[in-house]
């Protein structure tokens, strides 16, 4: 039982798996693995109040040397064709560029979650022309165009910050159509409510970044923010959490259902322990129903059609347009 599950047993909320069996969509399965993604772990230059990880400067869960090879030897022995590196900043793990240069001799689509901020900070100034070398997709975290917005949610200063990051990488061609070289953005809302329709925001966040800064991006993918870790906190303090969770079942959509990020991703925690998804990993749901739950027992066979661990927090991602790492899932 998940966390969301347990902690309000009073409040009689529609269970996710009954929503997927009237959408047909139970047992709710994986297609393959097209994507695997590693959280390097929670240590961070920053404390963002969304963070469902609950990262910061003085976490010490970091991926071992020992769990990177084993995820090599997953690559080396399937076909799959993403990597998705993800933290906390894991570009602050000691074997950050080790892993990211034996990766992409693996000749794999690899892409690096980058919060912006770590790139100004001292021992990291190489990363642009690291990224742009081996041709990695940025996908940074910037919640909106304003200071006020982002210093909010981020800290202060961190606007500031991550306008000069995204600069940076301009700098080496990130952003140019003609340069093969993606910056992605990803917006999260800044309160106790959905994101606006992806494609009208992103068109905002092109003319406004490039306008007021001269900052160019590929795309914007817009992410529901998730009633766990510190958002979680923040809903409870605001006593918004039992309305919230009412809105995502609300908002149910069996088409984003379908098109869930766990039925086509693989999530490896920081000590090597599978997951569905990132967000189950925050919450200690590890892979079941039969399948190996450790990358040192990885069997692409039986992973690759495993069952879906699900709870309550799973409506976050199938309310509206639906929320993945990539963005919206439906129209």
């Amino acid at each position: 039982m998940s966390e969301l599950q347990s902690s309000n047993p009073e409040i009689k909320f529609k269970q996710f798996d009954k929503a997927l069996e009237e959408s047909h969509l139970f047992p709710l399965t994986a297609t393959g693995i097209e994507v695997f993604q590693i959280n390097f772990g929670r240590l961070c230059n920053q404390a963002c109040l969304h963070c469902h990880v609950e990262a910061g400067p003085n976490r010490t869960e970091i991926i071992s040397r020992e769990v990177l090879e084993s995820c090599l030897r997953v690559l080396r022995e399937s076909d799959i064709p993403t990597v998705d590196i993800t933290g906390g900043a894991p570009e602050m793990n000691p074997h950050f560029d080790w892993f990211v240069n034996e990766v992409c001799k693996l000749n794999r689509h690899v892409l690096v979650r980058c919060n912006l901020t770590i790139l100004l900070e001292t021992g990291y100034e190489h990363l642009p022309q690291f990224y742009a070398g081996h041709k990695i997709e940025v996908v940074a975290s910037l919640p909106y165009y304003s200071e006020r917005f982002v210093d909010n949610q981020r800290g202060r200063g961190t606007f500031d910050k991550s306008i000069k990051a995204l600069q940076l990488l301009n700098q080496v061609g990130y952003g140019e159509e003609e340069s093969g070289l993606v910056l992605d953005l990803v917006y999260n809302p800044n309160g106790a409510f959905l994101p606006p329709p992806q494609s009208s925001i992103e068109a905002d966040f092109k003319r406004e970044l490039w306008r007021r800064y001269g900052v160019r991006f590929n795309h914007l993918f817009t992410i529901t923010n998730m009633p766990i870790g510190r958002f979680r906190h923040f809903l409870e303090r605001s006593g918004n959490y039992e309305s919230y969770i009412q809105r995502l079942i609300d908002a149910y959509n069996p088409q984003a259902a379908a098109g869930v990020m766990c039925r086509y991703t693989l999530s490896v925690g920081w000590d090597g322990t599978l997951y569905d998804c990132d967000f189950n990993q925050m919450l200690k749901m590890n892979c079941d129903h039969g399948a190996p739950n450790h990358i040192h027992n990885f069997s692409f066979e039986q992973l690759k059609n495993r069952q879906i661990v699900t709870g309550m927090h799973c409506f976050g991602c199938t309310a509206g347009a639906g929320s993945s790492c990539g963005g919206a899932v439906a129209e």
